[in-house]
């Protein structure tokens, strides 16, 4: 039987009087790549937040590992996003004051691993994806393209067992988004860690086991990929 790592059980959230998210239910199994597709203001960005613990629902259930993630206060719901996810946002969100290394490092450092160390990571995460000359650099520095990579760096240094990554490859060319991917997919496998990659490009989603198709806060569409 599959295991399922992460579940939502009738998710619902709204901002005013807007409803981004209508009762979505879904199932994240352990390894998996979901892609989360659907038109601008679907409700895309508010799933991944809800599933990852950015954003509380008002309705529902979120689970990881059997836990009741959206039950959790704060605190070790922070705890959790940086010792069990790796999330990059759109826009990478890097902190501007500190440098590409020590955004990469920052999540280890909060969790109390060695400063020498973490820098050592930071910098092998960094290489990997192409940007490690840029170590000493500051987010405003960087393209955007850059600091989607040191974003995805930042997201893998932990060893997560789940990445959340909201158009990871738009601020790409084809070649580096495919590039970007690549790492992604391929760090993800290697730890049997899952995925949920939110994307516009069908390009992008094509590389998931599975895709659904969010539309006004509601799936209008699931298939797999075999």
């Amino acid at each position: 039987m599959t295991e399922v790592i992460l579940s939502a059980r009738a998710v619902e959230k709204s901002f005013g009087r807007t409803q981004a998210l209508r009762g979505v239910s879904l199932e994240l199994a352990r390894g998996e790549v979901l892609a989360v597709t659907g038109p601008s203001g679907g409700g895309k960005s508010t799933l991944l937040h809800c599933l990852s613990g950015i954003l509380r629902p008002e309705g529902g259930e979120v689970r990881y590992n059997g836990q009741r993630l959206d039950d959790l206060a704060e605190a070790p719901r922070t705890r959790l996003r940086r010792r069990e996810f790796g999330i990059v946002l759109q826009f990478g969100q890097l902190v501007p004051e500190l440098t590409v290394e020590q955004n990469v490092a920052l999540p280890l450092l909060l969790e109390g691993h060695d400063r020498s160390a973490a820098r050592t990571a930071a910098r092998t995460w960094l290489d990997r994806l192409e940007v490690g000359n840029l170590a000493a650099a500051l987010p405003g520095e960087l393209s955007g393209g850059e600091v989607q990579r040191a974003a995805l760096a930042r997201a893998l240094v932990t060893g997560p067992q789940v990445v959340f990554a909201d158009e990871p490859t738009g601020a790409l060319d084809t070649v580096g988004g495919e590039a970007l991917l690549d790492v992604l997919l391929s760090t993800a496998r290697e730890r049997d860690a899952s995925v949920v990659l939110v994307t516009h490009d069908n390009r992008v989603a094509a590389h998931a086991d599975r895709e659904v198709v969010l539309v006004d806060g509601t799936f209008a569409l699931t298939g797999v990929r075999l």
